[in-house]
This record gives structure tokens, sequence and C-alpha cells, in this order.
């Protein structure tokens, strides 16, 4: 893992969804105290501050239906160009949320410095949805398929060029919440999922050591996207589409040890904190934390 210099971009966006709030999430983490707590593991770090997003009416395409549609493509191509400008720099991108919607432009500026970028979506849904199957035309439940070529063409061809990843790079941890349309997809596509009925069975270190060896033999770079939601509600009740029976606080510790022994992360992002929604800030420091293990922070 490049861990000599941490680059923290905030993308404090809700245009991805209709629940306002989760744009304040770049700032409660911020205020959780990220800065001290990754600061043992780094050379140097970089908080870029936010990209300007701004306090837009919410605008419904009238063709597609999608929700913010010019706004997210907009939004989400200025994050590229910044997680681009800091992988070329050498620096290891942390984005903030922010809706999931973000990930379109995170994975668009990561991928072009990987032949075979894989991605573990650590999350409680598959944000497999494309306009046709999605039920609320909320872009935030899309940005995986968007990544995997498969979408509207003003979200694939950010960066300019589509896809980004390929299916078989991709692993999903902690799924409990598949619309049908997503569900097929993963059938047609080969995508490798965890379902919270596999880590139930198999438990977190069996799940996590084959997802590491998995991806090893396949990608020369892994991104995190990790959705706080993923994680059990009444561990993480600030997020805006909570699932009950989710992934515990121990487990998802676990799974950042485990990764950051692996050496395979190569770029992160952490999304969907709703400090409206939180307990004291509960979730951002949840997401602190699960950062910090991510790093290198050990119990001993």
């Amino acid at each position: 893992m490049m861990k000599k210099k941490l680059s923290i971009i905030g993308m404090p966006m809700d245009l991805g969804q209709m629940r306002r709030g989760v744009d304040m999430g770049p700032s409660a983490i911020r205020y959780a105290g990220i800065n001290e707590r990754l600061k043992p593991f780094f050379d140097e770090i970089h908080d870029l501050g936010d990209i300007a997003i701004g306090r837009p009416e919410v605008i419904v395409d009238q063709e597609s239906k999608l929700r913010n549609l010019d706004l997210v493509a907009e939004k989400n191509a200025l994050l590229a160009e910044k997680v681009d400008e800091a992988v070329q720099a050498g620096w290891f991108p942390l984005v903030l949320g922010g809706d999931h919607s973000i990930a379109i432009g995170t994975i668009a500026g990561v991928a072009k410095h990987y032949k075979n970028l894989g991605v573990i979506w650590y999350d409680a849904h598959g944000d497999l949805n494309t306009a046709e199957t999605s039920p609320s035309g909320n872009i935030h439940g899309m940005p995986l398929a968007v990544s995997l070529g498969i979408g509207h063409s003003k979200l694939t061809e950010i960066g300019g060029y589509t896809p980004k990843i390929k299916p078989e790079n991709v692993v999903i941890i902690g799924a409990r919440s598949l619309d049908e349309g997503e569900r097929i997809l993963i059938k047609e596509k080969g995508i490798k999922v965890y379902t919270m009925h596999e880590i139930d069975r198999m438990g977190m270190a069996k799940v996590m050591e084959e997802t590491i060896a998995y991806l090893k033999e396949r990608t020369d770079g892994v991104h995190l996207s990790l959705d706080l939601d993923g994680l059990d509600p009444s561990e993480c009740p600030g997020v805006g589409t909570p699932v009950i029976g989710g992934i515990s606080f121990r487990e998802s510790h676990l799974a950042m040890e485990m990764l950051e022994e692996s050496k395979i992360i190569t770029s992160a992002e952490f999304v969907e904190v709703n400090p409206i929604l939180d307990e004291k800030n509960k979730t951002a420091s949840i997401a602190v934390g699960l950062m910090a293990s991510l790093f290198g922070e050990k119990l001993l």
C-alpha cells in the first residue's frame, strides 16, 4: 500500500439521492479527528478541502428520469480530476462523502492509472441500478453499474473513457438489499458477491481471505469503496438508507486490518455519513476508526 503521502478530498454531495444531510458527511468525519488519527501512518497529509457543490434545486432529467443528472455528472468530473492529480503526484487518494454517487468520480480518476483496477464494494446495496431498473431514479444507487460502463453516457463517459473496471475485478461485501435488476446483472456479469448470508456462515476472516486472494490474482491495484450503511444501523445510525442485519463494528475492523496486512489497497472512499440522522457523531467516528485500521492502527 502506498502510505507515504495521503491526499484527503471532501465531496459533500447529496445530489444522488433525496435525503438531505449527507452533504455534511466530510465535515463530520473531519470533526471526528481524521487528521490526528491518521497522522502516525503518513509522512504527509494534505487535506484539499471540499469540492464546491452548492445548493441547487432538484432537477429530474425528462428523458431518463434521473435526478440531478447533469449536476452529478459535472461534479463527479471535477472529483475525477482531483483524484487523477493526486494519483499522478504519488499521493494516496482518500475521498470523504457525500452520497455514494461520488464513487463515479473517484473510480474515474483512479482507474486510468491501472490496467486492471479491482474494487471492493463494502455496502448493504449493490448500486448496480440503471435508469431502467431503478425504483427511484437516484444516482447513488447506480455508481458501480456506471463504473462498469452500464448506464447513461453522461455518467459512464466521465474522464473520457469507459468502462473503468471489469466485472470480474469487483467484489461486493455485505449485500442484503438488492433490487431485481441488480440481481439479474450480478448473474449476467458474474460479479463476486458476499452477502450477509456468506458472512454469517463463513465468518468475516474467511470472506476477506478469499476476497484478497481473488483480487491479488487478477488486479494491479484495488479501490475500497466503503458505504457506512454496510454496517448494521444499530452501530452506524447516521446513514441515509439503513438496512438492518448488517456487518458489525468488530467484523469491519477485522476486514480493514486484513486489507492493511495484504497491502493491496491503493485508493479509498468512505461515503454516506449523514450527521443529521446520527447520534453524537457516532457514525463519523466509526468511519475514522475504520480508516485508522485500514492504514495500520493496531490494538497492540
